[in-house]
């Protein structure tokens, strides 16, 4: 599909880079099948991450005492309380080094710690000599976009996320725009922690400068694709509600919509950092707009994280459909316009791998987080992919969460279609997932996971990210998390019946 649309490109070309001193790499992920006899099953045992016994790499979860997390996810923790300016100042330092002095941008999330983490981050920077492009409060995806576009040695994006408003974090981003992966990962924190940190003296400073069109920049990525039809969708000018939960995603979201011919209602515009609710856009902190789609009769309602790479949906009816269904949504339209391999995560709903049979496409999981699906994309030459938390991955933008890109397709779906998201909903396979976490305060979760994979050595058991055991139209999946003390437990089944029975029949082995 072709536009008529005339982009206005305010490209601002600000760096001219040296050769790159790191290359990518790309992890492995080792998935296991279905074994029967006991000793495969000790010999997958010593192989999984969670076992008590093996030595763990520099960058898988730890959590201090103090409330700091460091793992492939970035370098998380509470304000005031192991994050400090010295923290934030000392690894954004053995960044710089990693990235050999050369240039990094930064953008944040409206968190009111923001401008702290942002200024002591520039601080560590600045000392090794970086030349540092900010570029305000913005999306995650817009930094990484960013960092490509400007041609950077890397990127900071600073936030926490989902957590909540105490929490913030240095999320790390290598020159390709990619989060770092676990051995690149493990190569600042090692310098970090040696203190191999290279600072240079007064007259190698680096330098901060500042870059307006980043947000411009993302939105006309956007509009650009191929999928998209601009004039057709300003026609038919679908009315959105939008729940930004006041972070880094108000201003962009309401442009982009507005280009799309939307017409937009705000709620928790404002960037100012305080969360009216939960920022996890999960269905149980969605009512606010679940009422607002109702009561100005809205076509579909939006809602994101405070970094805005989660997108979640709520339809017409002002029902809220569950974050699995915003990456179910995009793959169908995807796949209906362009076959090909999609990849997700290990805790993604089985729904993907239906959808995608349905095209005759192949599905590929890989262990959560962003940069697992990244580059496992990379490898198979995939067409879309993401994350069941209502994270989509389109390459023809970048190779990251954006929660933009899935609101233009999804606008873009009902427009073809021509069906509500209810109906089309309900022309989707459908699957049943609970979500549950618990504390890891008073549990040896290694421990748990080895009896739970004895327990059940006669099942298909995928060892690609903690403890999956899959049944026949059912799963259960149990693994530490990246960002938060916890041990998350996600299950999913056909009805609610087998659902319950299921994560009942796990219920003790954390008791």
């Amino acid at each position: 599909m072709k536009k008529n649309r005339k982009l206005n490109r305010r490209h601002e070309q600000v760096i001219v880079p040296k050769k790159l001193k790191k290359e990518y790499e790309e992890p492995t992920i080792k998935i296991t099948s279905k074994g029967r006899l006991k000793k495969i099953i000790e010999k997958k045992i010593k192989e999984s991450p969670y076992v008590s016994q093996k030595k763990p790499t520099t960058s898988e979860t730890k959590t201090q005492p103090s409330n700091l997390m460091i793992s492939v996810s970035g370098i998380r923790g509470v304000i005031g309380d192991g994050l400090n300016p010295e923290v934030i100042t000392k690894y954004s330092a053995a960044f710089g080094t990693w990235a050999n002095g050369g240039t990094i941008v930064i953008g944040r999330d409206s968190r009111v710690s923001g401008e702290l983490v942002k200024t002591a981050a520039i601080a560590g920077l600045l000392a090794t000599g970086c030349k540092i492009i900010e570029i305000g409060v913005v999306p995650t995806p817009t930094v990484e976009i960013a960092v490509r576009n400007l041609k950077a040695h890397g990127g900071i994006a600073i936030t926490a996320s989902h957590n909540p408003v105490e929490w913030n974090a240095l999320k790390l981003i290598g020159p390709n725009g990619f989060f770092l992966t676990p051995a690149q990962m493990d190569e600042v924190l090692e310098l970090a922690q040696l203190n191999n940190i290279e600072y240079v003296e007064w007259d190698r400073l680096g330098k901060v400068q500042y870059y307006d069109y980043a947000i411009q920049n993302h939105i006309d990525k956007i509009l650009e694709l191929s999928y998209i039809d601009f004039d057709a969708l300003k026609k038919r000018n679908f009315r959105v509600v939008v729940d930004s939960i006041n972070g880094a995603g108000g201003a962009i979201i309401l442009k982009l919509l507005t280009e799309l011919g939307c017409e937009v209602i705000m709620i928790n515009e404002e960037a100012h950092g305080i969360f009216p609710r939960n920022p996890e856009p999960t269905a149980e902190n969605l009512s606010a707009l679940e009422s607002a789609v109702v009561h100005h009769n809205a076509d579909i309602g939006f809602a994101v994280d405070p970094d805005v790479d989660r997108l979640a949906i709520v339809s017409n009816t002002g029902k809220a459909i569950g974050e699995e269904y915003t990456l179910a949504i995009v793959t169908d339209f995807i796949l209906s316009h362009k076959k090909g391999p999609v990849v997700v995560n290990a805790s993604t709903t089985m729904a993907i791998d239906d959808i995608a049979a349905r095209y005759h496409s192949k599905c590929h999981r890989t262990k959560i987080g962003e940069i697992h699906v990244s580059s496992k994309m990379k490898e198979v030459h995939a067409v879309v992919g993401g994350e069941g938390n209502g994270g989509v991955i389109l390459p023809d933008i970048h190779m990251g969460r954006d929660a933009l890109t899935g609101m233009a397709l999804i606008l873009q779906y009902m427009l073809e279609t021509r069906k509500t998201i209810s109906d089309s909903v309900d022309l989707l396979p459908f699957y049943l997932m609970k979500k549950d976490k618990i504390e890891l305060r008073k549990i040896d979760s290694a421990k748990v996971f080895d009896k739970i994979l004895l327990d059940y050595s006669n099942e298909k058991i995928d060892l690609t990210d903690g403890v999956k055991i899959v049944f026949k139209e059912s799963w259960i999946h149990f693994r530490k998390s990246n960002t938060e003390p916890i041990v998350r437990i996600i299950a999913e089944s056909r009805s609610k019946k087998d659902l319950d029975k299921l994560i009942k029949s796990f219920t003790n082995y954390f008791h």
